[in-house]
């Protein structure tokens, strides 16, 4: 089954660049696909091969690593009957979108875009910088551009890094004809939610709570969380929003406001905040944490192989389409 055909069809993706997803992926992302599954045909796509493009030195957990991420998405409530989850990897049409997509793509495009020059920095200088890094738009756009979506879930702050794959769609219709509709940006209502230490919640920094991790481990990370570093007795002012445990429970807990009162106003101390910011993020995800202990390996197996099918049959009449408009059929 390929989708209910009164719907339109899009395309949600995220990186497997390590085994678990924590919360800020699910606030930023997973939590508006699950929203959007109803009302649309939403292929979702582990995209491993994106996760070379950093991690190309040892490759040897990239194949768990999306597997551990799939489950993730059922977690979060994603529901594989409805939409088709799979590896990026598994359906190889996207390679040679990937590759046939490169060939017409100015060189200047992808120099200029941000995250390429951010991430040539942090590598170490052009010289050890891969293609694979450079031509990661290029890769981007082949994977929303072959399932000619009607838009794709972003949050706002990634919605430009989306306008060179619809540059790239635009330029493949100027030169060889309407083979890809413009997509649209689909932008939910998602809070952003800092680290533990208020920095940007990011693996690299250690400073996640995940999804498929114990209570007491969510429990353990929560009371070394940053507050206010000024409050140093129950009776001094907080700044709850500049305090990780008190954007959690903005978040998480339905009496976040008064919390948040009570903080700034110095009736509460930070432990009573960490401690009621504990039971409210572990309650929130025990669901999800009971649904992705039932899956097995064998399970995911089952549905990655037919995620990969359904998204293949969409991948293979593109690319038909596509080598017609090229005169390569």
């Amino acid at each position: 089954m390929n989708g209910t055909p009164d719907k339109k069809r899009i395309l949600s993706g995220m990186r497997s660049t390590g085994p678990k997803l924590h919360i800020g992926n699910y606030e930023g992302a997973l939590r508006n696909w699950v929203a959007l599954q109803d009302q649309y045909n939403m292929y979702c796509m582990v995209a491993d091969w994106h996760a070379l493009t950093t991690q190309f030195g040892d490759t040897s957990e990239i194949s768990r690593n999306s597997r551990e991420v799939a489950k993730d998405f059922i977690a979060g409530g994603i529901d594989p009957a409805k939409s088709p989850i799979f590896v990026q990897s598994h359906v190889k049409e996207h390679a040679e979108l990937h590759l046939l997509l490169s060939m017409a793509t100015p060189l200047g495009w992808l120099e200029r875009v941000p995250t390429f020059k951010e991430k040539q920095q942090d590598i170490g200088g052009a010289e050890r910088v891969p293609y694979g890094l450079l031509g990661y738009p290029v890769l981007q756009a082949a994977d929303i551009l072959m399932y000619r979506p009607y838009g794709v879930p972003v949050g706002k702050d990634q919605a430009p890094h989306l306008e060179v794959s619809r540059e790239i769609g635009r330029r493949f219709n100027h030169l060889y004809g309407n083979v890809f509709p413009e997509f649209v940006n689909i932008i939910g209502d998602i809070p952003v939610l800092p680290g533990l230490d208020m920095r940007k919640m990011s693996k690299s920094y250690d400073n996640c709570i995940y999804i498929n991790e114990s209570p007491d481990e969510t429990a353990k990370k929560i009371k070394s969380a940053f507050t206010t570093p000024s409050k140093i007795k129950k009776t001094d002012p907080g700044i709850p929003e500049g305090c990780a445990v008190c954007q959690y429970l903005k978040v998480y807990s339905p009496q976040w406001e008064t919390q948040w009162n009570e903080d700034r106003e110095g009736l509460r101390g930070c432990m009573q905040s960490k401690n009621e910011c504990i039971e409210a993020v572990n309650e929130f995800l025990r669901p999800m944490r009971e649904r992705r202990a039932a899956i097995d390996d064998t399970t995911i197996e089952d549905i990655l192989r037919d995620g990969a099918e359904r998204a293949r049959a969409v991948a293979q009449q593109t690319m038909q389409d596509v080598r017609e408009a090229m005169h390569l059929w």
